[in-house]
C-alpha cells in the first residue's frame, strides 16, 4: 500500500475533534502546512528518477547486429613496420616456429604455420577467474591475409560486452577466431585467459572449439630473462625487452573497476584507457613473437637472455645450438660471460665433453667465488682425470655442501690419495734398482 493511501485511510478513521475556540486559526493553519510537506514527500518518492547522465564520448566500437544480440568490435590495421619500442612487428609474421617450440619446450609448435597465430588478450570483470568472472573485452590480433588489400598488415581486432547480458556474439567471434587459428598465442594465457573463455562457453552451453597449439609467452620469459631478473608481467618485458615505456596506461589492477563504473554511470571515458591497455597487450605480444622466434645470429636479446636462450635449447635436447650461443655471449660480452660460462660448462658436461667442461668451471672459478663450481670441478678432478689431490684441494676451498657429505668426500678422497701413494712405491724402488 503506498504512502498516499495509508494517509487517506488515516485521516478517514480519525475522530474529528472540534478546534478550539481559543486557537481555531492556529489548528487550521498546522494542518494545511503538515498537508503541504505530506504533498511534497510524495512528489518527490513518486516522481521517477533521471537515468544516470551518460558522457558524450563515443567509445570506438562499431555495432552489428547479429542473431546472439548485439557485437561491438573496433578494428586497427597495423603495417608490419609497426613498434614496439625498439622492436617491430613484422619479424612475427617470419619468426620460426621449431626455435619458438624449443623456447616453449613444446615440440606440437614446431609444426604450426606462423602466420596464422591467433594472438589473445582479455580484460575481465575479476582477477581471480571463477564462474562470475566475464570476460567484457578480449582483444584478438592476426595476419591479414596477403592477398587482401592492405595485404600483410596486422589486424587488431577488440571485441566489447557492452552490458553484462550480451556476452554471446563475443563469444561467438572469438569460437570462429580460434578455430580459424594455426595456434593460439597469450601471456599467461594456460593459466587466466582460456580456463576463464572456456567456463564463459560453458555457461553460455556453447561447445568450445578445439585448441589449436598454445605458445604461452610467460613461460618463455621467465626462462630467458632470469639471469637478468626481469619480472614477468607483460609491462615490465616491455621497457626492459622492447624499450617501450607506456604513458598514461591503466593499470591492470585497475580495468574491473572501469567497467563497473561504465556500467553503472554509463560514462564512456572509463572504459577509453582499459581499451588501450588491451590493444597494447595484444601488439606487444606480436612484438615478443618476433623478438623470440627470430634467427639469433640477428638476435636483439640482451647477452643475458641469451644464456636464457643457450640454457633453455639444452633443456630442448639441441645441446650443439646452446653450446653455440653460450659461446658467443662468451666472445662478446664481460658483463654475462660468467653466466655463460657456467651454461656452457653444464651444456659441455652433460654432452660428455668433460675437458671443455672442466675448463670452462676452472675459468669461471678463477673469475667467481662459487662454491658449486667448485664441487663440479671436484667431481671432475677425482673422476675424469684422477687427480684425487686435486679434488680435495678443491673440497678443502669450501663447496657448499651438507657437513656430513664433505666429510665423506674428504676420507673417500684421502683414501685414494694414500692408495695412489703406495702403489707408486714399487714402482720407485724398481726404477731405483735399475738406475744401480
Amino acid at each position: 500500500m503506498s504512502l498516499r493511501s495509508k494517509l487517506q485511510r488515516l485521516d478517514a478513521s480519525r475522530p474529528v475533534v472540534p478546534a478550539s475556540p481559543a486557537e481555531p486559526g492556529a489548528r487550521t493553519a498546522a494542518l494545511d502546512d503538515l498537508r503541504q510537506r505530506i504533498h511534497a514527500v510524495l512528489e518527490r518518492t513518486s516522481a521517477p528518477r533521471p537515468p544516470p547522465p551518460v558522457d558524450t564520448v563515443e567509445l570506438p566500437f562499431q555495432t552489428t547486429e547479429t542473431p546472439e544480440g548485439p557485437l561491438h568490435v573496433r578494428t586497427l590495421r597495423l603495417s608490419p613496420a609497426h613498434r614496439t619500442g625498439r622492436a617491430p612487428i613484422a619479424p612475427a609474421r617470419d619468426a620460426s616456429p621449431a626455435l619458438l617450440s624449443l623456447l616453449a619446450l613444446d615440440p606440437s609448435l614446431a609444426a604450426c604455420p606462423i602466420r596464422g597465430a591467433l594472438y589473445l588478450d582479455t580484460e575481465t570483470t575479476g582477477l581471480h577467474g571463477g564462474t562470475g568472472t566475464v570476460a567484457f573485452l578480449v582483444g584478438l590480433a592476426f595476419w591479414a591475409d596477403p592477398t587482401d588489400v592492405g595485404g600483410g598488415d596486422l589486424i587488431v581486432e577488440q571485441i566489447l560486452v557492452r552490458n553484462l547480458g550480451e556476452e554471446g556474439p563475443m563469444l561467438m567471434r572469438v569460437g570462429e577466431r580460434v578455430r580459424a587459428a594455426s595456434m593460439l598465442v597469450t601471456f599467461n594465457g594456460k593459466s587466466f585467459d582460456l580456463p576463464l573463455l572456456r567456463t564463459r562457453f560453458t555457461m553460455a552451453r556453447l561447445a568450445w572449439p578445439v585448441e589449436p597449439p598454445h605458445l604461452d609467452l610467460v613461460h618463455v620469459a621467465r626462462r630467458l630473462h632470469k639471469v637478468r631478473g626481469i619480472e614477468c608481467r607483460l609491462t615490465t618485458i616491455e621497457r626492459e625487452v622492447l624499450g617501450f615505456e607506456r604513458v598514461g596506461d591503466t593499470p591492470g589492477g585497475e580495468v574491473s573497476a572501469c567497467y563497473l563504473h561504465f556500467l553503472r554511470s554509463g560514462d564512456a571515458r572509463a572504459l577509453l584507457g582499459v581499451v588501450e591497455h588491451n590493444a597494447w597487450d595484444v601488439v606487444a605480444m606480436v612484438a615478443l613473437v618476433g623478438v623470440y622466434g627470430e634467427p639469433l645470429e640477428g638476435s636483439v636479446l640482451a647477452p643475458g637472455d641469451l644464456v636464457g636462450v643457450a640454457r633453455t635449447l639444452a633443456r630442448a635436447g639441441d645441446a650443439e645450438q646452446a653450446f653455440g650461443v653460450a659461446s658467443r655471449v662468451i666472445e662478446a660480452d664481460d658483463g654475462a660471460r660468467s653466466h655463460a660460462l657456467r651454461a656452457r660448462a653444464e651444456i659441455s658436461k652433460a654432452r660428455g665433453d668433460r675437458a671443455r667442461a672442466m675448463a670452462d668451471f676452472e675459468a669461471l672459478a678463477a673469475a667467481v667465488d662459487e662454491p658449486t663450481v667448485r664441487l663440479d670441478l671436484a667431481k671432475l678432478y677425482e673422476h675424469y682425470v684422477k687427480a684425487p689431490e686435486r679434488a680435495l684441494a678443491m673440497t678443502e676451498q669450501g663447496t657448499g655442501e651438507a657437513p656430513e657429505l664433505v666429510r665423506k668426500r674428504r676420507r673417500r678422497l684421502a683414501t685414494k690419495i694414500e692408495k695412489g701413494s703406495q702403489g707408486q712405491r714399487p714402482l720407485f724402488a724398481e726404477a731405483t734398482r735399475r738406475r744401480r
